[in-house]
């Protein structure tokens, strides 16, 4: 069995490539970073590092390396492959389309790709992107299986000189799951221990998007407040850990009502707490700044806040907790070790300070001040105090 695994970066090899290669398949990474694809070829093999309280090493066997730049080679191998993975991210999704497309062309049987993006509607953006580079009769429906997946692997921060000794060392954490979409399949489902297939599927998006990632950007909201530089540091005040593990089960709480029939409270709770554990863990080493950064994105209307916030409204749960987290981020000023900041959160600021609280949630957020007056009181309440 051959998986052709599309981006040989963190994400790639230390979750897809260490899962498929763990369960006797080969690997064929594609990737336009010269240096990766020599080293695999000529080394077959990898080491990811776990970075836990007891500090692993995994050897990944059995892959390869194709450049990305060579189309046609690309297209040949993917003529024969029984699967295909991509974690290249949202920008790079359109340049792959083209390969792949030609590769498609050359099979004569149907091809499932798995999409470990993160990223809303992906199969969707993924068939239009197809669909330029296929004939007009090419009949996708039947022919290419589109997997959401929600991927929620933390990998650490790894220093440069890492990365010069050996470019395939890759550290992670030791949660190793692929969480995918069971109707996205149309091919056999693949038996690979970590790749977990769900048919209610929106559930688990929002499961990520609206506990993993909204808590995620609390404790780092709040952690900006105390000067902590990391999030195991800021998990390390009390009344933070407190606040972010309350406002993840305000969420979990509204998932499990609205999604009934796919989740329940027992399990919503251990998944909370094992986040709450792993936002601690010191070896991760996830900066505050990285976290809580881009709040023009975190802030928009169906993102991890104001989503989450809304989840919870219609389920009739009451939101303390996630709005403390949402007012925090109204002053979030962390920056990264050179002292610089992305320009969209500098835009944020503008429009805090020349419009307050109030612009913020209008412009950003696209609330109504009437509809979600609510909302709009209770943060200028949190930043008075």
């Amino acid at each position: 069995m051959k998986l052709i695994q599309y981006g040989a970066g963190n994400i790639g090899r230390s979750l897809a490539g260490q899962l498929f290669s763990a369960a006797g398949w080969e690997v064929v990474f594609v990737d336009v970073v010269p240096e990766v694809i020599e080293a695999l070829n000529r080394e077959g093999r990898y080491r990811v590092v776990v970075k836990e309280e007891r500090p692993d090493e995994i050897w990944v066997e059995g892959v390869r390396g194709v450049n990305g730049r060579d189309v046609d080679r690309v297209a040949e191998e993917i003529a024969d492959c029984d699967l295909l993975s991509t974690a290249v991210g949202s920008k790079v999704l359109p340049y792959i389309a083209a390969p792949i497309a030609k590769g498609l062309e050359k099979r004569n049987k149907p091809l499932d790709i798995v999409l470990c993006e993160n990223l809303r509607g992906a199969p969707e953006l993924m068939k239009s992107y197809l669909r330029q580079h296929l004939p007009a009769d090419f009949p996708i429906e039947d022919r290419v299986g589109l997997i959401a997946t929600s991927i929620g692997k933390m990998v650490p921060i790894m220093p440069p000189e890492v990365r010069e000794v050996d470019p395939l060392e890759v550290w992670a954490e030791a949660y190793n799951q692929i969480i995918a979409d069971r109707e996205g399949f149309i091919g056999e489902i693949p038996e690979v221990e970590g790749l977990v297939v769900h048919g209610c599927f929106e559930a688990y998006v929002d499961q990520k998007l609206f506990v993993h990632n909204m808590g995620h950007a609390v404790s780092a909201y709040l952690g900006d407040r105390v000067g902590a530089v990391t999030i195991s540091e800021a998990m390390g005040h009390e009344d933070i850990a407190r606040t972010t593990q309350l406002a993840m089960e305000e969420s979990g709480k509204a998932l499990v009502s609205l999604y009934s029939q796919e989740l329940d409270q027992p399990s919503m709770q251990a998944y909370i707490d094992d986040l709450i554990h792993r936002f601690k863990n010191p070896a991760l080493g996830d900066t505050v700044y990285r976290v809580g950064r881009d709040r023009m994105r975190k802030y928009a209307p169906e993102d991890r806040l104001v989503g989450s916030l809304k989840a919870q409204r219609t389920a009739g749960i009451d939101s303390t907790h996630t709005l403390k987290g949402l007012a925090a981020g109204l002053l979030f000023s962390a920056a990264d070790p050179s002292g610089e900041r992305l320009e969209s959160d500098l835009e944020f600021e503008r429009i805090f300070r020349e419009k307050g609280a109030k612009g913020v949630l209008i412009e950003v957020c696209d609330l109504d001040p009437i509809a979600d007056s609510e909302w709009f009181g209770r943060v200028e309440e949190l930043l008075a105090t």
